[in-house]
């Protein structure tokens, strides 16, 4: 599954986001193992997609001058948008990534911010102010079923045989489930705290993406200033509403493409571009490639 960096704040730390093929579920697997270095950023960073690490070893992980040390059985609940990093490299760890974004959920799961609070099984990935990694621990006689449950996870995505999706999504489902049973009294403190601003300014991006929208139309269906909600929603989530309105733009944009024959420009049309030629340099950079060479699997 390849990453891409996508635009940032200045003087913030950078971004990166799954970038799926046509057909290719925006689901990853990877392991860790010993001296983990290879493929993980030792720089301060965020992903916009979701991660489950779990541990069958013992170590420390160092991100920001802070130190975390872990057990065996240990998981680790990545929230969109956590800023990690830098880390002390090598990190001696032992265990598996599991990296989704909520397309993998299915079609009906909106793809900004406000699919992390609506799903049921994704309130352990939102935590409002929090910082850092939520940290849970598996029983011990539950920790057999978890590492082969991510085991078969990964040989689906990698072999690819008939019915690989629904099984993938089955296998994925299942472990999400494990984490949010884990996380009971992290969900029940976000229903009871709930953000009504947050929940507010996503539900209007969620409406009205396929129109023109920008950040001062967003402040004024929810009644506050432009400034004060910038400051509030980068505060909150790590990024900006027009980095969350064009990241539900391009949600969809990729679905279109990856399943339909409409042509580039009225996918664009469709998710708010009217302009083909700014709609596709808006893609490139988001995705790592033009619309056209997205659609063709390149």
């Amino acid at each position: 599954m390849r990453t891409v960096r996508v635009d940032t704040v200045p003087g913030h730390p950078p971004t990166y986001a799954m970038a799926p093929r046509p057909g290719e579920l925006p689901v990853a697997v990877w392991g860790m193992g010993g001296d983990t270095g290879a493929g993980m950023r030792d720089v301060q960073h965020a992903h916009d997609f979701a991660v489950i690490s779990y541990l069958t070893a013992g170590g420390r992980l160092t991100t920001g001058g802070r130190t975390l040390t872990v057990a065996p059985g240990d998981v680790l609940v990545v929230a969109p948008g956590e800023v990690m990093g830098p880390f002390e490299m090598p990190m001696r760890l032992n265990g598996w990534g599991v990296s989704f974004t909520p397309d993998a959920l299915g079609p009906d799961v909106p793809g900004a911010y406000l699919a992390w609070r609506a799903h049921p099984l994704l309130f352990p990935f939102v935590r409002g102010g929090a910082t850092g990694a939520l940290r849970l621990s598996v029983p011990v006689e539950a920790r057999p079923e978890w590492e082969a449950r991510i085991r078969t996870l990964r040989r689906e995505l990698a072999e690819r045989a008939d019915g690989h999706r629904e099984a993938a999504l089955a296998h994925l489902v299942l472990l999400l489930v494990e984490v949010s049973r884990l996380a009971a009294d992290v969900v029940d403190d976000l229903r009871v705290n709930a953000e009504p601003l947050l929940a507010e300014v996503f539900a209007v991006i969620e409406e009205r993406y396929p129109q023109p929208l920008s950040l001062r139309d967003v402040a004024r269906a929810v009644s506050i200033t432009p400034g004060h909600l910038t400051s509030t929603v980068r505060r909150r989530t790590g990024r900006t509403v027009q980095e969350w309105i064009t990241e539900r733009r391009m949600v969809q944009a990729r679905r279109l493409l990856a399943a339909t024959a409409l042509p580039v420009g009225e996918v664009g049309r469709l998710v708010g571009y009217p302009d083909p030629g700014y709609f596709a340099r808006v893609f490139g950079r988001a995705n790592g490639v033009s619309p056209a060479r997205w659609r063709g699997g390149r």
